[in-house]
């Protein structure tokens, strides 16, 4: 076909028709772009675009594009805009509304405590048994009944056995709930849904690490605070309310199992923590600063060699339960089955929300029923606290 027109004229006429069939086509395309977008922008009332103009703000991201653009163009001097410069956007740009602003400054929670050293065993049921060894005492036996004897030659033997029993968990329920309106979830800048997500995930560790601690074992998994093997250390003679000396440290370290003195770690309300770095150790009528000796070094974070980590689980200072020294190896921890989420825009319709529902199954406890008492001395455990001091 352009050869064909291209015979009839001379090479000038030729070029000049081209040029002139491409600026047309050019122009037509123009159009049919800037129609397309003007028909895909979402009409806004003449009252909403003045409620919105008077309190500065922007329906969306959207719609602060938009305003630039037709700023840019001469169609709109919209006065929402905030340039970097004082009369226009081109001086150095338009600041984003902080409204748009894709961060959200929230409370970090602290890391769990438990749960990384516990022992995790997965439940396949609701309810899983355990079968344990009651060792109480060393006395005369070890593992509840299991003795040997030095007897002569041809000397008779003695019969002995373990003495086990079980420890059972039944997995308990840990729910959230919230409703969130269909508009928040529309115009929020923020991904919403990740962001309730994570903060429920972390909300369940926050609050099992709660029962971990000091659960009842009612509704809940048993805490190391109320388990029966527990060492509850007495107060020194004519110690204050409210203080923790050296003595005390010394004390609950003395009663840890031998075999656990390297697995454990002391668990502490933050409240405490001026009581460690005054703490001293007197000698006749001088002493020596333990936990700190100066200020210029950060704040050390073991004791005896022990990982310190502060906790608000932890009970207040003066009470039984605002530090411990424990090995956490010997707390159990069910898992029936992870954080499970679940959505629905349905049972809110009417109200316009969507609501999201996490639930986590689970239960916990200490497997040792009780104290060990040693062979010579006083009773052991992997579960230390100090008693109330009021």
């Amino acid at each position: 076909m352009e050869d064909e027109i291209k015979s009839t004229m001379s090479e000038e006429k030729f070029e000049d028709l081209k040029k002139e069939i491409q600026s047309d086509t050019k122009a037509v395309v123009e159009d049919i772009l800037k129609s397309n977008v003007s028909s895909q922008r979402l009409p806004m009332g003449e009252e909403d675009a003045k409620a919105q103009a008077a309190n500065g703000k922007f329906k969306s991201f959207g719609d602060f594009a938009l305003a630039i653009h037709d700023k840019s163009t001469g169609k709109n001097n919209d006065t929402r805009l905030k340039a970097l410069g004082e009369n226009s956007g081109e001086t150095g740009g338009f600041l984003v509304p902080e409204e748009f602003r894709a961060q959200l400054m929230q409370l970090s929670l602290e890391d769990a405590v438990v749960r990384p050293r516990a022992t995790i065993i997965p439940m396949a049921s609701n309810t899983l048994k355990i079968p344990t060894v009651k060792d109480t005492t060393h006395a005369s036996t070890v593992f509840g009944g299991v003795s040997a004897q030095w007897v002569e030659e041809a000397g008779s033997y003695t019969a002995s056995e373990p003495d086990f029993g079980q420890m059972q968990l039944n997995a308990k329920k840990l729910t959230g709930y919230t409703q969130v309106s269909d508009e928040l979830i529309s115009d929020s800048s923020i991904a919403l849904e990740s962001l309730l997500i994570g903060m429920f995930g972390d909300a369940i560790r926050h609050f099992e690490e709660k029962s971990f601690i000091a659960g009842s074992g009612a509704g809940e998994p048993l805490g190391i605070l109320n388990a029966d093997a527990l060492i509850s250390v007495r107060k020194q003679t004519g110690q204050a309310a409210s203080t923790i000396v050296y003595e005390n440290i010394v004390d609950m370290y003395s009663r840890m199992l031998p075999a656990s003195a390297n697995n454990s770690v002391w668990i502490a309300n933050p409240n405490i923590m001026p009581q460690l770095m005054t703490m001293a150790l007197n000698v006749g009528t001088g002493g020596s600063a333990i936990f700190v000796n100066n200020a210029s070094d950060g704040v050390p974070m073991t004791i005896f060699g022990r990982p310190v980590i502060f906790t608000e689980h932890c009970k207040t200072l003066g009470t039984v339960g605002d530090i411990f020294f424990a090995d956490l190896s010997y707390y159990v921890i069910g898992d029936r089955n992870g954080v499970a989420i679940a959505s629905s825009p349905h049972y809110r319709f009417a109200n316009g929300e969507t609501v999201w529902r996490f639930t986590e199954r689970i239960d916990g406890g200490p497997w040792l029923e009780s104290a060990i008492t040693p062979e010579n001395g006083s009773t052991l455990s992997p579960f230390i606290a100090l008693s109330t001091r009021s």
